[in-house]
């Protein structure tokens, strides 16, 4: 009985997870369409992600208060945060999405490196190869473009700092709500983005956003990041940072379905989309299989 719980628990978990990969789909398309430079993207992305969450906290009236240590903590993942979101954005502008989202998926590989140092734990062989496999499938539906070298390291510095606030996450919510987590991240966030702007003059004339930026950005901090983020964070009571991290690899896959889908391109999707779009796939949902029975023999 208990290990059935487990079990709903955990596909309940993989369900929430899947939705909020679906929405990060169109991060990378709304930090395209917004016309402002990557830093005033997110300071303004996170700026509205942290007023929904206070209004959140005033109206359900829930309890966020931390004491000093998880404070400190999360005020300084904060600034990971930050920089995950403005490379990331950084990298769309001088590269494309395409090119972003194939670094993105390097994640699944950091994650299989710094979870077991961070944790004091051995490194899975087993984690490594599925990241290279996610890494091949996802290039595979991409055609690489090496003229984009700056977007390329831009993207994988992106990578590596989402990875890390990933694990910290992973931990910390064990032991704080996730909705107060994200709440003072958030403010880590913009506390370190707003220093940054203050210090090298940024507060200036181009941050004036037009009519349309304006709608993106609403969607793009309520939807795709305080909903979002919070969501991604309570997964983590149940998943493993390299689970969730194997899983967010569907995010270039739901937003090229979504494109072709919405647009009446769906003819036009190339047998590279489909192969690698099969080895991400086969990937994350045979992983925790091949995991269980590696685990058996172990035991045996």
């Amino acid at each position: 009985m208990a290990a059935k719980s487990v079990r709903t628990g955990l596909n309940k978990n993989l369900l929430i997870l899947h939705f909020t990969v679906f929405i990060w789909g169109f991060t990378g398309i709304l930090g395209a369409l917004i016309h402002v430079h990557a830093v005033y993207l997110v300071w303004y992305r996170v700026l509205i992600a942290l007023c929904t969450l206070f209004l959140y906290f005033r109206v359900s009236k829930v309890q966020f208060r931390v004491d000093r240590a998880t404070f400190l903590k999360l005020f300084f993942t904060g600034a990971l945060v930050g920089a995950h979101w403005i490379l990331f954005f950084e990298s769309i502008k001088i590269a494309t999405v395409s090119v972003t989202l194939v670094c993105l998926s390097s994640m699944t590989l950091f994650t299989a490196i710094f979870e077991p140092l961070i944790n004091k734990k051995r490194i899975s062989r087993l984690e490594i190869l599925a990241g290279v496999l996610i890494i091949c499938g996802i290039v595979m539906i991409f055609k690489f473009e090496t003229q984009y070298t700056m977007g390329i390291i831009t993207g994988l510095l992106s990578a590596s700092f989402s990875s890390l606030f990933g694990i910290i996450n992973s931990r910390q919510v064990k032991k704080t709500e996730p909705p107060v987590i994200a709440f003072y991240e958030l403010g880590g966030a913009i506390f370190w983005i707003t220093l940054f702007l203050l210090f090298t003059g940024g507060f200036n004339r181009d941050m004036k956003l037009i009519p349309s930026d304006i709608g993106y950005l609403l969607i793009l901090g309520t939807v795709c990041t305080s909903l979002a983020y919070v969501a991604g964070v309570s997964v983590m009571k149940e998943l493993s940072a390299f689970r969730v991290a194997l899983v967010t690899n569907l995010e270039p896959v739901y937003g090229i379905i979504m494109a072709f889908v919405f647009f009446g391109d769906l003819d036009k999707m190339t047998a590279g989309f489909w192969a690698g779009a099969i080895v991400i796939l086969s990937t994350i949902f045979l992983y925790p299989v091949v995991q269980t029975r590696v685990a058996n023999r172990k035991k045996a």
